[in-house]
């Protein structure tokens, strides 16, 4: 392991003699640890000497790095570098340098950050569980350290303290995300709401959000087809279960977030096609999400960015536009049909953005590709985080049938035994909450959040310059020790614990991330728009699969719940079990029914 402390003054090996200021920092181990900064350099030998009087201006400072180099290149074997060094452009060699290894300023205080290698920085330090790795670096190297992955540099918070300063105290400075290796190929690149920069389009579009797509009374409108394709799903389970079938609960999920997604921004459509266009849609979304999870390359080697070494942001263009060419075809359906003058009560999201679209008084003109960005957005939201949230919970309640059973006599306690748990029986249901609390909180739908710093600052007095990007791990946040008792078991009585106590501002606290720990849906003003509605949907479909079915896994007892690659947070292993029915909703009440 590398470690460029050793060579300066430490116990057993010092390469300063006290009686003189020859110093070779520049050995094999200073080029390979490119994160150690000149300044710091100098700040050793000034400690290491017996002469800490000596005054170390600019222009000393300048003399002794020029004397370092000579030393350390005569070291490495090659004394004819002396020769260049004592000519009179031996300054502009020493300015270099400064720059090359100082980025051209010097910080009074970074984070602390572990020895890197040339070329891939940390990446050696990481596993293909990047939010474990990062929290059992941060276990040394502190809540706030610095890593670099190949050609980005990243700030890593850790901690509930310090992610309250980034999502309260320096909000605003925090609310830009940086964009990442696929965005090169997005055909829609600038116009991104859940991924673009801090400004008027995200205000604007977020009180959009707050206002009409998202608003309450929005929501409401949608109880209806919430509650059909939860029905749809169970019919389906039924089916495998009466023919003995295993099935792919990630899969009959994601169909049902598509589904339910499909309808919210084009329910007439829907209907009037029986669900086709929702499948082209959702085999479009998912063609997508698996072709931009591919540029891992690009993303460790920076010079890389716009090389389409495998042909693969061909592929993802070519994706995208198959799925703008559906989406302009719907968006030309409404135009055509006027189908947005409906009354207000039969609106659904498309309505609502084309009416904003044509509004010649909103303050931001909405484009035709900020839609269809937006709309991929929200599409790709639904697909990977709420349907990837409730097979989490489902994973765990099987593995802890003593939960399971806690549950499933809450819901039947009362709901009873002749209808389907329904979403007004949800503030009744104080378990149930806490099931999905506790499932977000070892499993959140985004274990990483990045952000970007827009103007310098400090954080837990550490300086942060403009333009770093940030992560914020929040994995690790809701797994912090020091907050949570047994933070990596399965245990919702914690939150029913403080359920009693618990007021409605408690609870709009938790899901708006107030409570910096517990943050399942990040925090600040750039928490998630639709957290209202993934709790609504988790809610409803986790009682439902707890009151309709037993469930065996096929292959074993215990559902393996690790983790798979990246950032995600997904299930390693796909959630494949034999449902087994218990209740029927479906069916007139039978007395014998077993729930």
């Amino acid at each position: 392991m590398l470690v460029p402390n050793n060579e300066l003054g430490d116990e057993g090996r010092n390469d300063l003699h006290k009686d003189d200021l020859s110093v070779k920092p520049f050995t094999v181990s200073f080029f390979w640890a490119n994160h150690w900064s000149i300044k710091h350099m100098i700040d050793r030998v000034i400690a290491s000497t017996s002469v800490k009087e000596t005054r170390f201006d600019k222009e000393n400072c300048y003399t002794i790095l020029k004397e370092s180099l000579v030393n350390g290149f005569c070291h490495l074997g090659h004394p004819e570098t002396f020769n260049a060094l004592m000519t009179p452009n031996s300054n502009v060699v020493v300015c270099w340098l400064i720059k090359t290894f100082t980025k051209s300023r010097s910080i009074d205080l970074l984070p602390p950050s572990p020895p890197a290698l040339p070329i891939v920085g940390h990446l050696y330090l990481l596993s293909s569980k990047l939010p474990e790795s990062l929290q059992t670096l941060a276990h040394r190297y502190g809540p706030l350290m610095r890593i670099r992955i190949g050609a980005s540099t990243f700030f890593v918070v850790s901690n509930a303290t310090i992610a309250k300063e980034i999502f309260k105290t320096h909000d605003i400075n925090f609310s830009s995300r940086y964009e990442s290796g696929p965005s090169a190929y997005n055909i829609y690149r600038g116009t991104g709401f859940i991924t673009g920069p801090y400004g008027a389009y995200y205000r604007f579009m977020r009180k959009l959000c707050a206002t009409e797509l998202f608003a309450g009374p929005q929501m409401d409108r949608y109880n209806k087809l919430r509650e059909q394709e939860i029905e749809r799903l169970l019919k389906s389970l039924m089916k495998s279960s009466r023919e003995g079938k295993p099935c792919d609960l990630g899969l009959e999920l994601a169909a049902m977030a598509n589904n339910l997604t499909f309808r919210m921004i084009v329910n007439r459509r829907f209907c009037e096609n029986n669900g086709s266009e929702a499948k082209r849609m959702r085999d479009s979304i998912v063609e997508i999400m698996e072709l931009a999870t591919k540029f891992g390359i690009n993303e460790l080697f920076g010079f890389l960015n716009k090389i389409d070494l495998f042909g693969n942001g061909k592929n993802l263009k070519d994706a995208m536009w198959r799925y703008d060419e559906l989406i302009e075809e719907i968006m030309k359906g409404y135009e055509e049909n006027e189908m947005n003058d409906r009354e207000n009560e039969d609106k659904d999201m498309m309505d609502i953005l084309l009416e904003t679209y044509r509004d010649p008084d909103d303050e931001v003109k909405l484009t035709r590709n900020q839609i269809k960005h937006f709309l991929l957005e929200l599409f790709m939201a639904s697909v990977d985080s709420t349907s990837a949230a409730v097979q989490w919970a489902i994973a765990e309640l099987i593995n802890h049938p003593d939960v399971f059973k806690k549950l499933r006599d809450e819901i039947k306690s009362i709901v009873g035994s002749s209808r389907l748990v329904k979403e007004s029986d949800v503030p009744k249901l104080p378990y149930l909450q806490a099931v999905v609390k506790e499932s977000l909180r070892l499993h959140p739908p985004g274990p990483i959040i990045h952000r970007q710093c827009t103007n310098d600052c400090k954080i837990n007095g550490y300086d942060i310059t403009a333009k770093t990007k940030t992560l914020i791990n929040i994995h690790a946040i809701m797994r912090d020790p020091e907050i949570w008792k047994e933070p990596n078991e399965f245990i919702p009585e914690r939150f029913v614990v403080n359920f009693s106590q618990m007021n409605d501002r408690d609870d709009q606290m938790e899901m708006r991330g107030q409570d910096f720990s517990y943050i399942p849906f990040g925090g600040g003003r750039r928490g998630c728009s639709g957290v209202s509605l993934a709790y609504t949907v988790m809610h409803a479909t986790i009682g439902a699969f707890v009151q309709c079915f037993d469930w065996k896994v096929k292959g074993g007892e215990k559902v393996d719940i690790s983790v798979g690659l990246g950032f995600a947070g997904a299930m390693a292993v796909p959630l494949i079990c034999y449902p087994i029915t218990r209740f029927d909703p479906f069916l007139a009440y039978l007395p014998d029914q077993a729930f």
